[in-house]
């Protein structure tokens, strides 16, 4: 009999998890997409294991829902000419779920090199099984949360677009957040991926961009 994973397409199937931390059959499913979608081979099969509602957020963007966090991951295979996992490690099977991973990423066209190392934990409702949250904590950490939500007057500061565009460099050349207006950027990030990155319709469509 087939698996939850093996139908839903799942690669990353050998989970490696610290001594005396043991994953349910849910559970490696969860993680093993979750790995899927870090190493840019993301899918619709994939993402339907996530809440409609979830929510996904790192260093540079705060994701709410799936028109936002679906482009997040389909971005990888546009922003990167190659992504590869050096480590991962299941430390806790709790809910979240939490993993250590180290990914080297080589951003396409400028073909700069940058190894991120980062404390990954997935939320997941038991009754559906379906993921609603993943933080990827770059170094452990994320940003100062006081900054939610970027206004519209902010939008029209000339100040506001010069510092988003020094917010793309850096991501392009760097990894390192210290302002106050890299919360708003997060935020800002998530509205404007989505109308830059394309998701797939349907399987067919993943098909031919040989996610399935």
């Amino acid at each position: 009999m087939a698996s939850a994973g093996s139908d839903l397409g799942i690669e990353n199937t050998n989970i490696k998890t610290a001594t005396g931390v043991t994953l349910d059959e849910q559970q490696k499913t969860l993680v093993g997409s979750v790995l899927d979608l870090f190493a840019g081979r993301p899918s619709l099969k994939k993402l339907s294991l996530w809440d409609d509602n979830g929510v996904f957020e790192d260093n540079i963007t705060i994701a709410t829902g799936r028109k936002q966090f679906e482009p997040q991951w389909y971005g990888l295979q546009t922003a990167f000419s190659e992504i590869e996992r050096l480590h991962h490690e299941v430390v806790t099977a709790g809910n979240p779920i939490g993993m250590d991973l180290k990914t080297r990423y080589v951003t396409k066209g400028i073909n700069k090199e940058q190894t991120i190392e980062s404390r990954v934990n997935i939320f997941y409702d038991k009754s559906t099984g379906k993921i609603t949250k993943v933080q990827d904590k770059w170094g452990g950490e994320l940003p100062d949360s006081s900054f939610k939500n970027v206004s519209i007057e902010q939008l029209f500061d000339p100040w506001w677009w010069v510092h988003y565009g020094e917010g793309w460099i850096w991501w392009m050349w760097s990894f390192t957040w210290d302002t106050w207006w890299w919360q708003a950027m997060r935020n800002l990030n998530s509205v404007s991926v989505p109308k830059m990155v394309g998701v797939p319709k349907n399987d067919e469509e993943d098909a031919k961009r040989g996610n399935q």
